[in-house]
């Protein structure tokens, strides 16, 4: 900052392209492209622009979760409920479909779940500061769970797929473009927005970069996380209605795991479980990079437990690259 004449002057900072290309979005893009050469020489049936499209569908219904896990980790905070939030809220749809009520009413049920269930997480951690997020979300998945259990027992709910509009909502297409895949790509581009482009983006950045900074700032922290817990409950709903649909029936033991593939997604996108770190086309690309290693090595008949060590060997190895890089600068100064 420089003043002249009794004006301030803010000096623009130099673009450098040297920053630019070592953003972490970067090394994803290379990992996207590595994987599908991978796959188009593991099986020839991988290039298929259809069968693509069609290969969204196989793992998108958990990336509606990604999207406010991302800025539950902007908050510095971890939600590991979320996978026993969407399976109440598939339970609570299919048992009330199963009673008679109207399956529009039913699918408003069961985002109306998902949100209560968020807001507990919210309402507990905002009233209770001193207790850590992940503790009480812990509680909180064996509850939400629980009470499934309790309301079906080890039977199955089912006869959703019998209503077409329902059905549509995962197997449909506009054109040849699957319609999960557009309400994904809409919500994507509404979190990112919000996210990147507006003051409220802005405050869960300084909450996640200094949480006592941002309160002396006169940002309304705890107000803020209630709304982001919240959010990430009614979106885990959002995955609910799409398991559902789906499936064509629910049971108490479905979006098992889902918290933990959210959570994977969200770090290898880049953000940071210390808080205040990440940028949403980084958790767009880890999305699709995990989603079409799945597609890529299903093809090739591979074991789901082996798709899971390959999985979590890339998450480690990708996640270790910026630390590593950071112990070669190190020995080089001290050198």
């Amino acid at each position: 900052m420089a003043t002249k004449s009794g004006r301030t002057i803010i000096a623009e900072q130099k673009f450098s392209w040297k920053i630019f290309f070592l953003k972490w979005e970067w090394l994803l893009v290379i990992l996207f492209i590595g994987i599908n050469l991978m796959n188009a020489n593991l099986s020839q049936y991988y290039l298929s622009g259809e069968g693509l499209l069609n290969a969204t569908n196989s793992f998108l219904e958990k990336a509606f979760v990604a999207l406010p896990m991302a800025y539950i980790l902007v908050l510095g905070d971890i939600d590991i409920s979320v996978g026993s939030t969407a399976c109440l809220s598939a339970v609570m749809l299919a048992y009330c479909y199963n009673l008679g009520v109207p399956m529009g009413a039913c699918v408003l049920i069961c985002l109306l779940t998902g949100t209560i269930c968020g807001a507990v997480n919210g309402l507990i951690l905002t009233r209770f500061t001193e207790l850590a997020p992940m503790i009480v979300t812990l509680g909180t998945q064996i509850l939400f769970r629980g009470i499934a259990e309790a309301m079906l027992g080890d039977e199955a709910r089912g006869g959703l797929s019998t209503v077409k509009w329902f059905s549509d909502l995962y197997w449909g297409k506009l054109g040849i473009v699957p319609i999960m895949l557009l309400c994904f790509i809409i919500c994507a581009a509404v979190f990112a927005f919000v996210l990147h482009k507006t003051c409220f983006g802005r405050r869960l950045y300084a909450i996640g970069a200094n949480k006592l900074a941002a309160e002396y700032a006169g940002i309304k922290v705890q107000q803020i996380r209630m709304i982001v817990f919240t959010l990430t409950g009614t979106f885990a709903a959002v995955t609910a209605v799409f398991l559902a649909a789906r499936m064509g029936s629910t049971r108490a033991d479905i979006a098992t795991g889902y918290e933990m593939e959210a959570i994977a997604m969200a770090v290898l996108g880049g953000f940071s479980t210390d808080g205040g770190k990440g940028n949403f086309p980084g958790l767009v690309l880890a999305i699709f990079i995990v989603g079409m290693l799945r597609y890529g090595l299903g093809l090739i008949n591979i074991p789901s437990q082996l798709m899971l060590v390959v999985i979590g060997a890339l998450l480690i190895v990708t996640v270790m690259l910026p630390n590593i890089r950071s112990m070669v600068k190190i020995q080089k100064k001290a050198a």
